[in-house]
């Protein structure tokens, strides 16, 4: 039974061919990378994210896992705990231990690489009260590994949960977990936004962007959203020529946070893992010297450390 296959905007293709895989190695072998700053730990708040259930808070685990306390719920986004990515160990702890986190209510999954989907984790934080929310395409998956409040989304759907109304959104970008199952599940980027506030208490709209290359998608959103906080990927990107489909650069990070209207960026998705040539300090320096050239103030870029709470609004 031939099986869906999925695709990006204007099916923007990520494939690479061999000979270009063969390139980069020889590219990384002349290199000669700098990898001694790791990002700094803050001493988590663990007894205030336990017991909160008022205030929204974005506290930054490491790479693109966030625990987001919005609108009464406890959110983990795209949950990777592991030690190690393959054959490299993880360059800086978890910001909270696993064993730490207040329970979880929802499970936001961007896509299934393994960088943003790791089993193990999602095993520990799921409980008879945990909805994981996936792509379309990834609950079949999902339920053979024992998980069965899942709910599946495509492209610009919407559903709630509590009091919390999200939505998925696209990004440009690809999956795989196997040999045989290339982007058979979608994609994508996740808009919180509150059902119910009182009407000078508006909770913050959070844009949660996954995974993604820059593409002509960030300006929808910003079209179609309100966004005041905006978690936007700026490593993995060098090499760039092989890169640039699937991973922003710094620079277009904050490209991406204009296309949004975005009010607040956090940075992520840098610093956890090695997954191509970039450092943190050169993904963080770029997006410093181009923050500077774009006029943009310091004040709209918050830098977390790994376990640093931000309460909002900010």
């Amino acid at each position: 039974m031939s099986r869906t296959r999925y695709n990006n905007i204007d099916n923007v293709s990520t494939d690479k061919t061999l000979k270009q895989f063969g390139q980069w190695r020889e590219e990384r072998r002349r290199k000669r990378k700098d990898y001694s700053y790791v990002i700094p730990s803050s001493q988590p708040q663990i007894d205030f994210l336990q017991q909160n259930r008022e205030e929204s808070t974005v506290t930054w685990i490491g790479h693109s896992t966030f625990l987001i306390q919005y609108q009464g719920l406890n959110i983990v986004t795209d949950p990777v705990w592991a030690a190690r990515m393959g054959f490299q160990r993880r360059l800086a702890d978890p910001g909270i231990a696993i064993a730490d986190l207040p329970p979880i209510d929802v499970i936001l999954l961007s896509h299934s690489h393994y960088d943003h989907m790791h089993v193990s984790s999602i095993r520990r934080l799921y409980s008879v009260a945990t909805t994981i929310v996936v792509p379309i395409g990834l609950g079949r998956k999902m339920r053979r590994k024992g998980f069965h409040r899942v709910l599946e989304m495509s492209w610009w759907e919407q559903l709630q949960i509590g009091k919390v109304l999200i939505s998925f959104v696209p990004t440009q970008h690809w999956t795989r977990r196997t040999l045989f199952d290339t982007n058979t599940s979608h994609w994508g980027g996740y808009v919180l936004e509150p059902t119910e506030f009182e009407p000078d208490q508006k909770p913050q709209v959070i844009y949660f962007a996954g995974d993604s290359g820059y593409f002509r998608g960030f300006a929808e959103i910003g079209q179609r959203f309100n966004i005041d906080i905006a978690l936007l990927p700026i490593g993995a990107y060098e090499p760039e020529w092989f890169m640039t489909s699937q991973h922003t650069t710094p620079e277009e990070a904050l490209q991406a946070f204009v296309d949004v209207k975005g009010k607040l960026m956090i940075p992520m998705h840098y610093g956890t893992f090695r997954l191509a040539d970039d450092t943190a300090r050169e993904a963080l320096d770029r997006l410093e010297q181009d923050r500077k050239q774009r006029g943009i103030s310091e004040e709209q870029i918050k830098i977390l450390f790994h376990g640093e709470t931000l309460r909002l609004p900010y």
